[in-house]
C-alpha cells in the first residue's frame, strides 16, 4: 500500500517514469523570439487582376491581429525530419509529412563544393519546332510535356478539396488540409530539395530589407545550376535565344536567371525588400490598414506551411463555370486560405509541377508575353497572368481560364 501511495504522488507531481516524453528539439527554421513570427503576410496584384474574381481580398473582410504562429517542431527520424508539428492545428496530415531537412544544409557551401545531376539525357528533344516558336501557347504547352519531374495526382500526392465558396463568403469550408500526403522521397529529388532549402531565406514583411548571406547566395547559385540540368529551363533557353530574347551562351542565361529571380528590388516604399522569388514562391505580407497575404504561389511553400500549422485552407473557390469544379486530380486550384492569421480570399497555384517547370513557365511569359498570356497546360486552359515592376518581374501566377 505504501508503494501505491508513492506511486500515485509521482504520477501527480510528474515524477518520472516510462511515459514521460524527452523534450524535442526545436526545427532549424524556428525563430523563437525573432521577427518572422510577428509578421504580416503582404499584398499581391490579384486585387488589379481579377475582377471577374473579385479582389483578392473581400471588400467585406476585416482581418484580426496577425496571430503569431505556433513555435515550429521537427523530429528526428534517421536522416528525416518532420517538417512541421500539427498538435496546434486543428487538421491533423492523414500521413507523417517527412522531408530530409537536414541534406539542404549540404546546400550552404560554394557551387564548387557542391554535387549535382548529370545533364539531361541526350535523348530527351529539348529543341522548339518553328509552331512553338511563332506560337506562345504551343510553347507553353511543350514546357508541360517537358516537365518529366512533376508528380502525378493519387501516386505522389493526394489533396483533399474540402467545400467550395464564392469569394466574398466568410468561413472556413474546408474541414481538412489541403495536402492529405506527399510523397516522402519526393523531397530528395535534387531540384525540389534545393528549392526547399530558399524558401527561409526570406522575411515575409514588407517593410523589412532583406539581407543576403553568403550561405544564402550559395543556395541561388545552386539551384539555378541544378534547374539549368532540366528539359524544361533548357527548351527555354533554346527558345529565347531563337527568338532574339536573350544573348550569348548558357553560362550568361543561367547569370540572367539569377539575377532575374533573385535580385532585390523596392516593393511598397522600403528598398531591397523585395524580389521576385519570394514574392511568386514564399509569398509576402503587406502590412497597410489591413494586412494582405500578397504572392504566394507555390504548391511546395503552401504544404510546408500547412504541415507547419502556419497555413489555414478554407477551400477552393467556385470556377465561373459551376461544370467544371476542380477534383482530387486537378493540377490547377483556384483556392481560399489565410497564412499566419491573415485572409487570401483568392490565390492560384499548379500543384504537383516541378521548380524547374514553374519558373520556366513564369520566365517564357516575361521574356515572350504580355500581362495576359492565354495558354494551354496539358489539359488546363489557362492566363498566365505577369507584372512588372521597376522593369523586373514583379509578380506572376496561373488563372484558370
Amino acid at each position: 500500500m505504501e508503494g501505491l501511495i508513492k506511486g500515485l504522488i509521482d504520477v501527480a507531481l510528474g515524477g518520472g517514469g516510462d511515459d514521460q516524453q524527452p523534450h524535442r528539439r526545436r526545427g532549424n527554421d524556428e525563430q523563437g523570439d525573432g521577427s518572422r513570427q510577428n509578421e504580416q503576410p503582404r499584398s499581391s496584384s490579384w486585387a488589379d487582376v481579377v475582377s471577374s474574381q473579385s479582389q483578392e481580398q473581400g471588400n467585406d473582410y476585416k482581418p484580426s491581429n496577425l496571430a503569431r504562429p505556433q513555435h515550429v517542431e521537427e523530429s528526428s527520424d534517421g536522416e528525416w525530419q518532420v517538417a512541421g508539428d500539427n498538435r496546434h492545428n486543428r487538421r491533423q496530415p492523414r500521413h507523417g509529412r517527412m522531408v530530409p531537412i537536414e541534406e539542404w544544409s549540404g546546400f550552404k557551401v560554394p557551387p564548387s563544393q557542391q554535387e549535382y545531376s548529370s545533364h539531361v539525357e541526350d535523348g530527351i528533344d529539348v529543341e522548339p519546332t518553328a509552331e512553338e516558336l511563332g506560337d506562345l501557347s504551343m510553347a507553353c504547352n511543350r514546357l508541360w510535356a517537358l516537365d518529366l519531374n512533376g508528380l502525378v495526382p493519387g501516386k505522389d500526392f493526394m489533396i483533399n478539396l474540402g467545400e467550395g465558396k464564392r469569394v466574398y463568403q466568410k468561413g472556413d469550408a474546408a474541414s481538412e488540409s489541403l495536402f492529405s500526403w506527399v510523397k516522402e522521397d519526393i523531397f530528395q529529388r535534387p531540384t525540389y530539395s534545393r528549392f526547399c532549402s530558399l524558401l527561409d531565406n526570406y522575411e515575409p514583411s514588407q517593410r523589412t530589407k532583406e539581407v543576403v548571406t553568403e550561405e544564402e547566395k550559395y543556395e541561388q547559385d545552386g539551384f539555378i545550376e541544378e534547374i539549368s540540368r532540366t528539359a524544361p529551363v533548357q527548351y527555354l533557353f533554346r527558345l529565347l535565344s531563337l527568338k532574339g530574347a536573350v544573348q550569348g551562351d548558357y553560362e550568361e542565361f543561367k547569370k540572367l536567371l539569377k539575377s532575374l529571380w533573385f535580385d532585390l528590388y523596392g516593393r511598397g516604399g522600403v528598398c531591397g525588400s523585395s524580389s521576385a522569388f519570394e514574392h511568386v514562391f514564399v509569398g509576402e505580407i503587406k502590412e497597410q490598414s489591413e494586412a494582405q497575404v500578397s504572392g504566394f504561389h507555390n504548391w511546395i511553400q503552401f504544404y510546408l506551411e500547412e504541415a507547419k500549422g502556419r497555413v489555414n485552407y478554407h477551400g477552393y473557390i467556385f470556377p465561373r463555370n459551376r461544370c467544371e469544379v476542380p477534383d482530387e486530380e486537378s493540377k490547377l486550384l483556384t483556392i481560399q486560405f489565410e497564412w499566419n492569421g491573415v485572409l487570401k480570399a483568392v490565390s492560384s497555384t499548379l500543384v504537383g509541377v516541378s521548380p524547374e517547370f514553374e519558373l520556366a513557365l513564369y520566365t517564357l511569359c516575361f521574356f515572350l508575353g504580355g500581362e495576359d498570356n492565354h495558354v494551354n497546360l496539358g489539359p488546363h486552359d489557362v492566363n498566365v497572368k505577369c507584372y512588372r515592376h521597376q522593369g523586373q518581374l514583379g509578380s506572376v501566377f496561373p488563372i484558370a481560364e
